[in-house]
């Protein structure tokens, strides 16, 4: 591939799945050791696609390439509607989480070769779906992972339908197939082996989120640290679970929490895999030489802040 590639976006198939790759544009940081790629998936719920998901959580400031994969499939609707109280729905649920978590062996050889990049771990995120798809590939270990962000995680599909039977008062009419599918698909019974690898982890909840409460984010932070987790972090906005506004297919300017989990998860990557440069980034407040007067500081949680504190991140 031409040079020309280092600061522009890079569209292309890997492993059947479509990607956006954003190139590594940080003008204030640089990799700190040999994570060079992070990859995140999309949920079923908007954003519904990488192209959208890069737009919402473009994570600008990490200085590794960001690769956001389209999820194989598409869902009948979002998990919080009810089209996930059938068959249809949950069963391609399950099969774009494993079919993601299986290529990602795939994925990450490819797109070495796209993006000439050397051996080494990777990074992992993801939003809803795209958040069980990265902890599942985390506790399969098929692919040496250095970190990993889960937005939203769907932790437990089955107790996500539930929800919505009590909204839509039906029940779901799920075969035993696709029961047994959610139930292998319980991130709660993946928990030792996702503990097992090691891997330092970021949970993000919402407080309104209909579809994955925050205080099932919360618990299952406290089943991984029970099962022996030694760097797993959780943080919640006031936010509901889509990151994007309907129909969430296509990019478009990022909504306000959207713009707060990119603030988020960009300070987390950047403490795990960036060497960060202060006097570069003081030298981008200088136009045709001239020094900008520079805003103060807000402190954490004003509203003078670029966007709104979250809860305390917590161990």
């Amino acid at each position: 591939m031409s040079g020309d590639h280092l600061n522009r976006p890079v569209h292309g198939t890997v492993a059947g799945a479509a990607y956006v790759a954003l190139p590594p544009t940080a003008v204030d940081a640089t990799a700190s050791g040999p994570t060079r790629l992070l990859l995140a998936w999309p949920g079923f719920d908007p954003p519904r696609t990488a192209a959208a998901l890069a737009a919402a959580i473009p994570m600008t400031g990490v200085p590794v390439w960001r690769v956001y994969l389209d999820l194989p499939g598409r869902s009948p609707g979002g998990l919080g509607s009810g089209a996930i109280l059938e068959t249809e729905a949950i069963e391609a649920y399950g099969r774009a989480v494993e079919q993601a978590a299986a290529g990602l062996p795939a994925a990450v050889a490819e797109l070495r070769r796209d993006l000439a990049l050397p051996d080494g771990p990777v990074a992992l995120a993801g939003f809803s779906a795209g958040g069980a798809a990265a902890l599942l590939a985390v506790a399969r270990g098929e692919v040496a992972v250095s970190a990993a962000a889960a937005v939203a995680p769907v932790v437990a599909p089955a107790r996500a339908a539930r929800a919505v039977e009590r909204r839509a008062a039906r029940d779901r009419t799920w075969s035993e197939t696709a029961q047994e599918l959610a139930d292998r698909l319980d991130l709660g019974a993946l928990a030792g082996d996702i503990a097992a690898r090691d891997v330092p982890l970021l949970l993000v909840g919402g407080a309104r989120d209909r579809v994955v409460p925050a205080g099932e984010v919360t618990a299952f932070r406290d089943v991984l640290q029970r099962r022996g987790a030694g760097a797993v972090e959780h943080a919640a906005f006031r936010m509901g679970h889509a990151l994007a506004a309907e129909p969430g297919t296509e990019p478009r300017p990022p909504i306000t929490d959207a713009v707060r989990v990119d603030g988020l998860l960009t300070d987390w990557f950047r403490e795990r895999l960036a060497d960060v440069r202060p006097e570069a980034a003081q030298a981008e407040q200088w136009d045709s030489g001239q020094e900008q007067d520079a805003a103060p500081a807000a402190a954490p949680g004003t509203d003078t802040a670029p966007y709104p504190a979250p809860a305390p991140v917590t161990r």
